[in-house]
């Protein structure tokens, strides 16, 4: 059975720090390209970060240099390490494995307000 289950999401203040993590079963998680993808109310689901199966990763413009994605293949999880927060980072952050397949989380709301 596929789970894909994402913690860690809650309420900070702008210029805190959150991290994000994904706990993920039921598949070959080490050949998984892994991503986090948010969704603020009334938008559309965006990509955020990505790391693929050999640690090689990408950004959003709008989080280079805030937020780091990694992942530990012995535990099969993946991580959003998200720092210098601010409002419009708010919304609710999905955790995706795709390989051939695509896998979704319930997601995590991450809000930033003072």
């Amino acid at each position: 059975q596929v789970q894909v289950v994402e913690s860690g999401g809650g309420l900070v203040q702008p210029g805190g720090s959150l991290r994000l993590s994904c706990a993920a079963s039921g598949f070959t998680f080490s050949m998984y390209v892994m991503s986090w993808y948010r969704q603020a109310p009334g938008g559309e689901r965006e990509l955020v970060a990505r790391i693929d199966n050999v640690g090689g990763t990408n950004y959003a413009d709008s989080v280079k240099a805030r937020f780091t994605i990694s992942r530990d293949n012995a535990k099969n999880m993946v991580y959003l390490q998200m720092k210098s927060l601010k409002p419009e980072d708010t919304a609710a952050y999905y955790c995706n494995a795709q390989f051939g397949k695509v896998y979704w989380g319930q997601g995590t709301q991450v809000t930033v307000s003072s």
